[in-house]
C-alpha cells in the first residue's frame, strides 16, 4: 500500500513540475500572438503594411454593395535605407483602384492611407509622415462586415504583399434604431 501511495505522489509531483515548466521558457504561447487591431498586417522586404482594412461606410448596414467603391485605411512603414513607391493596389473583387496623394514611402518613415488623409507631408517626432488615399473601385460582389477581401499592394522595390482585409469598425457611433413595432406586436 505504501508503494502505491508513494508512486502516485511521485507521479503527481512530476506532472506538476512538467506543467509548471511549460511557460517558463523563452518560447511561449503568446510570442506568436498578433496585436489587437482591426486590420490585417503583412510585410514585403523593408515595407510593413499595418492595420489594413476597408474603411467602414458608417451606415447601419455597414456592407459595401456590388458596384460600389471602398476606400482603404492602413499604415505603410518603411524601415529600409531608401524610399519606395506604392505602385498599384488590386483585388479580384474590384474592377480597379485609384491611389491619390503621396505614393512614395520615405525611408525610415510612415505613410498613412485613409479616406480623410490629405496630400501633404507633416513633421511628427523626427519622422516624416506622408498621406495618401486608396479606393477600390467597382466591387464585383457585396462585402459584409466580418468577411475578408484579398487585396494586393505592389511596391516598386519591395514587391507585392497580399492581405485579407476586413471592414474596419465604425469611425463614429451609429444610431440605427430599428423600425418601431406596432402596439401589441409580440417579439
Amino acid at each position: 500500500m505504501k508503494r502505491r501511495v508513494l508512486g502516485s505522489a511521485v507521479l503527481g509531483l512530476g506532472a506538476a513540475l512538467m506543467l509548471a515548466g511549460c511557460g517558463a521558457g523563452q518560447i511561449t504561447q503568446t510570442d506568436t500572438m498578433l496585436p489587437a487591431v482591426n486590420g490585417a498586417l503583412g510585410q514585403a522586404g523593408q515595407i510593413a503594411v499595418r492595420n489594413a482594412s476597408l474603411a467602414n461606410n458608417d451606415k447601419c448596414e455597414q456592407a459595401y454593395t456590388a458596384g460600389s467603391d471602398a476606400p482603404l485605411k492602413l499604415t505603410i512603414a518603411n524601415s529600409g535605407p531608401k524610399d519606395d513607391d506604392l505602385v498599384s493596389v488590386t483585388s479580384p473583387n474590384a474592377a480597379g483602384s485609384t491611389i491619390g496623394g503621396q505614393k512614395t514611402v520615405v525611408a525610415g518613415s510612415t505613410l498613412v492611407v485613409g479616406p480623410a488623409a490629405g496630400t501633404g507631408v507633416t513633421q511628427a517626432a523626427d519622422n516624416k509622415i506622408g498621406h495618401a488615399s486608396v479606393t477600390l473601385q467597382g466591387l464585383k460582389s457585396v462585402v459584409w462586415p466580418g468577411q475578408l477581401m484579398p487585396v494586393t499592394f505592389v511596391f516598386r522595390d519591395a514587391g507585392p504583399v497580399t492581405l485579407n482585409l476586413p471592414i474596419a469598425s465604425p469611425s463614429k457611433p451609429l444610431s440605427c434604431a430599428s423600425a418601431a413595432r406596432p402596439a401589441g406586436a409580440g417579439g
